[in-house]
């Protein structure tokens, strides 16, 4: 389609602020972005979307717009939602560029010109595949009824003679048509992707398992409302879903192409739709965190526990078994992941919440359990790095033979949650990026959760000290202090930490020195002074400085373990 075809739908809300003499430059698909350098994922001829929200200052304009006249895009179509009117810098740089700059109503949303882009590209360039594009376009937002991706994978068989499926980034098989990949086949078509992406390589990525050939097309959220485009390939590769074609797509026409990337938008809705549907789940998981946090009292705890068993365990009733599960994705020096294109300053500044919450989202499904339903029983919040799980276990789930509730054994146990997913999730973190997770025991009480909680935590410091990407320890490797460290009096505890952390306290206040934070870092990091250093942004001399003011407040030594733990009880006590 040509850019003049869209001045000419009413229904796109769209005006033109330039480029008038460029409107027969024909469209070959659309994408949204905020990136202040998308080019990896352009291939030329894309109408791009955006919210404006990579502009801070006028002189960003000239740079992103070279970015995209240099990848050849057809034209650029700004909204009116973030700044309300469309700056005259951006103008100007399309101008000079002679990139064609259209504004976008703020009453219309990107989804709309995607999907409007998608259906007439797809009409003229592959000709009678067009009704099955628009077929795929009713059918997947049409709701539940409309069968969801598996529709659409079915249409690319019967029409197109194509074997596809949707998988997750550990492999596990949301939708596809005809018979399942095999388990170690779609892990393998994971990893290759997770490590494709990485490098910042541009899909589709060729993979040959077991001598058939296949290709890879990443599945991203393309809409108005979803989370504005990382600037970091991390920030989402452990998130985003993929399609798996069985053909080789690296001698395909510009048009089956295209048909193929619009199949990956539509499918991109559901998953967006998906994404909304946890928001619940996790809400409820974020409260019931912040009453254990807090110190709440146990009946106000089960009062909450009673509101989100019937969410997480449909018609029955109260759970009798709790289990805590706590994960932390961490990343190091940016610079040496090939491609990347953050520096290494900017690594610190990944959000790792948001990445671990998605992630243990995904771990604790059913890797046998197919479809995107499948994690609706799983409640997941994110609190500063790390994400925690809050699990129901059905009685179902009580050991058969066991006398009582005080023997149950069942439940997630740490080594079988990653067994299925170390290795596609080792690839996707490569040489920069660890992935440690702890699980506790199961509890019968919301008395319990407190402990469970810091039993996870302290089972994920165990998984942390080994060596390897993806590393996990549950409740059975813990030392006994730390089960009982939860009931520890308070009195004792006061006590306990006045005695270690007070001198710390006061020195600050007086001279705003950030010495409890930088212990907390400092054992955070297991006395490593490099990380430590690089996550506080300071200096090694500087660290150095403090850890020994902090050795002269306290007479303690912080290179004896026997100190550390006292200051890591007091940390965890206070």
């Amino acid at each position: 389609m040509r850019l003049r075809a869209l001045l000419e739908t009413d229904a796109l809300g769209l005006r033109l602020l330039g480029g008038e003499d460029e409107l027969d430059r024909g469209v070959r698909g659309v994408m949204t972005t905020d990136l202040r350098d998308p080019s990896r994922y352009l291939s030329g001829g894309e109408l791009v979307l955006t919210g404006l929200a990579w502009r801070r200052t006028a002189a960003d304009s000239e740079p992103f717009v070279r970015i995209l006249a240099g990848a050849g895009v057809a034209g650029l179509a700004a909204g009116e939602a973030e700044l309300g009117n469309i700056p005259g810098d951006l103008v100007e740089a399309c101008s000079r560029h002679r990139l064609p700059l259209f504004a976008v109503n703020e009453s219309v949303a990107f989804a709309t010109i995607t999907e409007h882009v998608v259906r007439q590209v797809s009409g003229e360039r592959a000709g009678d595949l067009a009704a099955v594009v628009d077929r795929h376009r009713r059918l997947m937002t049409s709701g539940p009824a409309g069968g969801g991706p598996e529709v659409v994978l079915d249409l690319l068989g019967s029409d197109l003679d194509l074997r596809a499926w949707v998988l997750s980034p550990t492999g596990r098989q949301i939708a596809g048509a005809g018979d399942p990949l095999p388990g170690d086949v779609s892990a393998t078509l994971a990893g290759e992707h997770l490590a494709a992406s990485r490098t910042g390589r541009r899909g589709p990525h060729r993979a040959t398992v077991r001598g058939l050939t296949y290709s890879l097309f990443p599945i991203r959220n393309t809409g108005r409302g979803a989370t504005p485009a990382s600037r970091d390939v991390r920030e989402t590769v452990l998130s985003d879903w993929l399609l798996a074609v069985e053909a080789d797509a690296s001698d395909w026409p510009a048009a089956r192409l295209d048909l193929l990337q619009g199949v990956t938008q539509l499918i991109a809705v559901e998953r967006d739709r998906r994404e909304a549907a946890r928001t619940v789940r996790r809400r409820l998981a974020q409260e019931v965190l912040e009453l254990v946090q807090t110190g709440a009292a146990p009946a106000e705890i089960a009062a909450r526990l009673r509101v989100a068993a019937p969410v997480l365990l449909p018609g029955l009733g109260t759970a009798p078994h709790w289990q805590v599960v706590v994960a932390r994705v961490d990343w190091g020096d940016a610079t040496t992941t090939a491609g990347a294109s953050a520096s290494a300053a900017s690594a610190t500044a990944i959000e790792a919440g948001p990445v671990a919450q998605s992630l243990l989202e995904e771990i604790l499904v059913d890797p046998a359990a197919a479809g995107p339903d499948s994690a609706d029983r799983i409640a997941v919040a994110h609190t500063g790095d790390e994400a925690i799980a809050l699990v129901p276990l059905p009685a179902t789930a009580l050991a058969p033979d066991a006398p009582d509730a005080d023997s149950f054994e069942a439940g997630l146990h740490a080594d079988a949650l990653l067994l299925s997913v170390r290795d596609p999730l080792s690839a996707g973190l490569a040489d920069d990026g660890r992935l440690t997770l702890g699980v506790s025991a199961a509890v019968s009480s919301a008395e319990g959760l407190r402990g469970a909680l810091e039993e996870a935590r302290h089972a994920r410091r165990v998984a942390a000290a080994r060596p390897g990407r993806v590393c996990a320890a549950g409740h059975h490797e813990l030392a006994s202090h730390v089960l009982l460290l939860p009931f520890v009096p308070d009195d004792v505890r006061r006590a306990f930490t006045a005695r270690l952390l007070d001198p710390l306290r006061d020195y600050d206040r007086r001279h705003r020195a950030e010495l409890i934070p930088t212990l907390e870092a400092f054992l955070d990091c297991d006395g490593s002074w490099t990380r430590c250093a690089t996550r506080l942004h300071l200096h090694v001399n500087t660290l150095r400085y403090r850890v020994g003011r902090i050795e002269q407040l306290t007479s303690r030594d912080l290179s004896r373990l026997e100190d550390k733990l006292d200051f890591f009880l007091a940390l965890r006590m206070s």
